[in-house]
């Protein structure tokens, strides 16, 4: 393992992206002869683990986290852009805030609990830390998964998108108030300072174009050809948004997802062309990047040596996740209102898939010394399985029904 490490350490920036776009080309495919039951994030991720340094050593992340974080901000940015905000409010929205407060609140005590009978030794920030990464959803993972299986304009694509769009802003905001060396209060504050810094990037390019309409045309025109110029000023929106959360000591998802909301405000869905370059960019080449990266960081031996904590973990995220938003499904009438069982059970399974959120919150968590690298690989670990498993579930129990089969359209 250390000479797989060393040797980690003396490869080149190119030849580590050269690996990457070996597997970023290889995983679609193995993921299409699977005809889609292994999702290709998680291949992305598996073989991130076998090439990197803990593994086989041929590539590493040296010179790569700026590429990685990008891969990062474009993943929430376009979820950001896919997120319907009418998804947040109403009973929908209520119903999917209740049920991810009632999973972190779950998480939480059982994290405390079992810190206190002999996982180890961890504060109550390292706690909050597991907690929230247990109750987020990957859904901008997720989006490509629902739309494979045509679930995406479905009643439980729907329902899928506002807990997803909960389970990805709620742990966002969670660990820009709680995992922070600022007191809630002070947290707050910031918050409120970044939310105002955003509305004024929202609000800017309306009034720009209100008194320069000339400037709305040549963006128009140039929107081809070499210079793709609604792409360039997409791409200033997300780094702008990254570096003012940056500049705020937030989490960077914070700022790609508000430059998701943004852009959607900007330009809707009247121009999809702009949403297809944005998804060119993303998926053929930064997001991948991400996934492959965050893989590297996976300590493999660190995952080997405590198998069960890795199998607790994926209990623990079905459990703390998943099963809100089924009692939520079952219970309450949240204008969806999902009729059969398995459709419940498909929605808490899809619910629990997270991965991006639990990177971040890690990376936080294990830069902060919250928490400690094979802890933190081993959450990761079991993110990935969720990816695998839930969706897989979920497509299993669906069988080969209509997306709209057994589904209720009442409000």
């Amino acid at each position: 393992m250390l000479l797989a490490e060393a040797g980690a350490a003396d490869v080149s920036m190119i030849e580590s992206l050269f690996w990457i776009f070996a597997i970023a080309v290889v995983s679609p495919l193995l993921s299409r002869l699977s005809r889609g039951y292994v999702p290709d994030a998680v291949l992305l991720l598996a073989f991130g683990v076998v090439v990197g340094p803990h593994a086989l050593g041929w590539a590493g992340r040296d010179g790569l986290d700026m590429l990685s974080e990008l891969g990062l901000g474009m993943l929430f940015l376009l979820a950001g852009y896919e997120l319907d905000p009418k998804l947040l409010s109403g009973r929908t929205g209520r119903v999917a805030q209740a049920s991810w407060l009632i999973g972190l609140l779950v998480a939480w005590a059982s994290v405390a609990a079992a810190f206190s009978m002999g996982l180890g030794q961890a504060g109550f920030t390292a706690h909050i830390a597991i907690a929230i990464a247990l109750t987020s959803t990957a859904l901008g993972t997720l989006l490509p998964i629902l739309k494979q299986a045509g679930l995406d304009r479905s009643v439980l694509g729907r329902a899928v998108m506002a807990h997803g769009a909960v389970g990805e802003l709620g742990p966002v905001l969670a660990m820009s108030l709680l995992l922070t060396s600022r007191g809630i209060a002070g947290a707050i504050v910031v918050l409120v300072l970044f939310g105002v810094a955003a509305l004024l990037v929202a609000i800017t390019p309306g009034a720009v174009l209100s008194r320069a309409p000339w400037i709305g045309t040549a963006v128009t025109r140039m929107s081809g050809g070499t210079v793709q110029l609604p792409v360039r000023v997409v791409m200033l929106l997300l780094v702008s948004l990254m570096t003012v959360a940056a500049v705020f000591d937030l989490d960077v998802v914070l700022g790609s997802f508000a430059a998701g909301l943004i852009l959607r405000r900007l330009i809707g869905p009247e121009h999809p062309e702009i949403g297809r370059s944005l998804e060119v960019i993303g998926f053929g080449v930064l997001i991948p990047i991400f996934f492959v990266t965050s893989g590297m960081n996976i300590d493999v031996s660190a995952v080997a040596a405590m198998p069960g904590t890795w199998v607790v973990l994926v209990l623990a995220i079905a459990v703390a996740r998943g099963l809100p938003v089924w009692f939520g499904a079952r219970f309450v009438d949240d204008g969806h209102f999902l009729r059969h069982p398995r459709e419940r059970t498909r929605l808490g399974l899809f619910a629990a898939t997270g991965l991006p959120i639990i990177v971040a919150v890690t990376e936080v968590a294990v830069d902060s010394g919250l928490m400690g690298q094979s802890l933190a690989s081993t959450l990761v670990a079991a993110g990935a399985t969720t990816v695998l498993l839930f969706p897989l579930i979920a497509r299993l129990i669906g069988g080969t029904a209509s997306p709209t089969t057994g589904l209720s359209t009442r409000s």
